[in-house]
């Protein structure tokens, strides 16, 4: 019994040793950069957040500058931000389609030719990973195990010759177009909120814009923040490019605007 408790702690004790040099290492003592976070709607709801704050703000800036009221700002803005976002929800839905028939297309071709020419497959594989470094006795070993495994193989080909990821049945389109109508419903609203929420406390236009801007400017700081994490980047510079890039495009809108009220003679 006593032989087995101390092989049971210095078991233990290993263990320890071995989730403390991890814990150093994710900790950043050696330097070991963060793991971006995985997500499967990663992609959609960064670019229709940010493309959903910006185009809001930029329209908003648009109008504000040739002085349309707040019930003109407010029209104008859902009207614009729910055809946006059903145009951006179904372009992500059909670009999604489109990218995993492609694959499945790709596919198709690429066991046709491991099926009919397996020998000139093979050799194609074997140049690819001699021309990535690999020893050739290392390659042919790993070309040979490969060539066992028909669908590995394939997958394999399709990645190393190609660069196209073999197709996942278990994505679904639809599902991203979903996410990206949702995203753009969500972050293009932030900047329609102040016209909502200083309704009965003011009737200063100026003042709602301000409160306009103030929360873009969250909205977009945010973004930036949820962006640096699933990337594993910086914050601070995450979240100055999404505020840099939300800053030049409404003042381009805001600019354009006020020329063209001018130059077009809009009145106030």
């Amino acid at each position: 019994m006593a032989k087995n408790t101390g092989g049971a702690t210095s078991t233990s004790r290993l263990l320890r040793a071995e989730d403390g040099r991890g814990d150093s290492e994710r900790g950043g003592a050696s330097g070991r950069p963060r793991e971006p976070w995985k997500g499967e709607f990663v992609k959609s709801i960064v670019y229709a957040g940010l493309d959903a704050i910006v185009t809001c703000f930029s329209l908003i800036s648009s109008i504000s500058a040739s002085r349309y009221s707040s019930v003109d700002v407010l029209v104008l803005g859902f009207s614009n931000l729910v055809a946006d976002g059903i145009s951006m929800g179904f372009g992500d839905f059909v670009s999604s389609s489109t990218e995993k028939d492609v694959a499945a297309k790709e596919r198709a071709v690429t066991a046709w030719d491991v099926t009919n020419h397996g020998g000139n497959e093979q050799e194609e594989l074997l140049r690819q990973y001699q021309a990535l470094g690999m020893d050739i006795n290392d390659a042919t070993t790993v070309v040979n195990i490969f060539a066992k495994y028909k669908d590995i193989f394939v997958d394999e080909k399709m990645m190393a010759h190609k660069g196209i990821l073999p197709p996942d049945e278990a994505d679904k389109p639809w599902k991203n177009g979903l996410v990206t109508f949702v995203a753009f419903l969500v972050f293009g609203s932030a900047p329609l909120l102040s016209f909502i929420i200083l309704i009965p406390f003011t009737n200063n236009d100026s003042i709602k814009f301000v409160g306009a801007c103030i929360l873009s400017a969250l909205a977009l700081v945010l973004l930036g923040m949820a962006k640096a994490k699933i990337a594993g980047q910086n914050y601070a510079f995450s979240m100055a490019i999404t505020l840099f890039t939300g800053a030049i495009a409404a003042a381009a809108a805001y600019t354009l605007g006020s020329v063209l009220k001018n130059v077009a003679g809009v009145q106030d």
